[in-house]
């Protein structure tokens, strides 16, 4: 019943998932769906998407559990960071776990050979992001330790970069280099069946083809988002998310009459200003104040006034608006780059901090 509410087009999220199949095949594509995926919601984009994905990446063991609780069959790889005492849950809930250290290796053997089965892992190498992961010079004796766990389905091994959006990919070539020295333990030991690799995410789909291995980790081009304004777009993608609402006032304000808390702004001439019921604790962040658009009707107008945490006001001007138009907070000519400039970050932050009390409606 909420006015305001995040549209999905799903049909353009497989669209773009397909797009992605195209470019970067024969590898196989994870789809990541951590964060609510990016904002988007996980609970209509998983069911939907899942039957098309090779793989599918979360970033907390709980995402993993959910996706379970929901019906997804398709393998999952946890790939944030994992305490040893959480690695019981992976083998309940059939999760692969990312495996970023040795003593982490261990607690994987060990819970594994309790319970009585095999825990399919993939080993995390560090080629230069700094985050988790055995470093690339130290990954040596690591395989070594992981070749004797044989309670543990050494399924893959990857790395991520740190770099692959920017137009200068000296740092993303040179983890590109290490990944693949780091790989060659496995061609020196003659193992007869190497793990899967992987290392590209959005940036190195559309700009590093060398680093697509056996399979990529589209994140944020799977919405339909570039990595960046100065990136290659060498495949096309679309957004999928609109964010819509609707006027829920509509006054006219006169000069001295200053909007909002902190009295930031005031027109200097009669004006219309409407209220939007959206605001900070939706993830329209604050400090968009004096500086966001929305689109009113079909035209773009300016948000004023301080946004506060459940409404904020915009200027039409001399222009009609009365309760109940339609608004638009984002897409149909707002882009997340647009959100992103306006509030300080990327476009990640944008979408992901949609909070869940915005509803999801699903659409193909």
């Amino acid at each position: 019943m909420r006015p305001t509410y995040l549209e999905v087009n799903l049909s353009r999220l497989k669209q773009n998932l397909e797009n992605i199949r195209t470019k970067v095949a024969p590898a196989k594509v994870m789809t990541v769906l951590k964060a609510n995926a990016y904002g988007h919601g996980i609970d209509g984009v998983a069911p939907y998407i899942a039957p098309y994905a090779d793989y599918i990446g979360v970033a907390l063991a709980e995402e993993g559990i959910h996706l379970r609780e929901i019906g997804i069959d398709k393998p999952i790889l946890v790939m944030g960071g994992t305490l040893p005492e959480q690695v019981p849950v992976f083998i309940q809930y059939d999760l692969t776990l990312a495996v970023s250290s040795p003593e982490l290796l261990d607690a994987a053997e060990e819970a594994a050979q309790a319970a009585r089965t095999k825990l399919k892992v993939h080993l995390k190498i560090d080629t230069g992001m700094e985050r988790t992961g055995v470093h690339e010079y130290e990954a040596g004796p690591f395989l070594e330790k992981s070749l004797s766990c044989s309670h543990l389905g050494i399924e893959g091994i990857f790395s991520h970069f740190a770099n692959s959006e920017m137009p200068d990919l000296i740092h993303a070539k040179l983890q590109l280099e290490r990944f693949n020295d780091v790989l060659s333990f496995y061609e020196k030991r003659s193992v007869p069946h190497p793990p899967i690799r992987h290392l590209a995410n959005s940036g190195a789909v559309l700009q590093l083809p060398e680093s697509y291995f056996d399979m990529v980790r589209p994140g944020v081009m799977f919405y339909g988002v570039y990595p960046g304004r100065e990136v290659k777009r060498t495949v096309e993608v679309k957004p999928a998310l609109t964010w819509r609402s609707r006027v829920a006032y509509s006054k006219v304000t006169q000069p001295g009459r200053p909007v909002s808390y902190g009295s930031l702004w005031q027109p200097q001439s009669p004006a219309r200003i409407v209220t939007i019921p959206c605001g900070y604790a939706d993830g329209y962040f604050r400090r968009m104040t004096n500086r966001a658009q929305v689109i009113v009707n079909g035209k773009k107008y300016p948000q004023v006034g301080r946004i506060c945490m459940d409404q904020f006001m915009v200027n039409v001007g001399d222009d009609d608006a009365k309760v109940g138009d339609e608004v638009v907070l984002f897409g149909e000519g707002i882009t997340a780059e647009d959100l992103a400039e306006w509030a300080g970050t990327n476009e990640y932050e944008a979408m992901t901090s949609i909070s869940a009390r915005v509803p999801r409606v699903f659409v193909q």
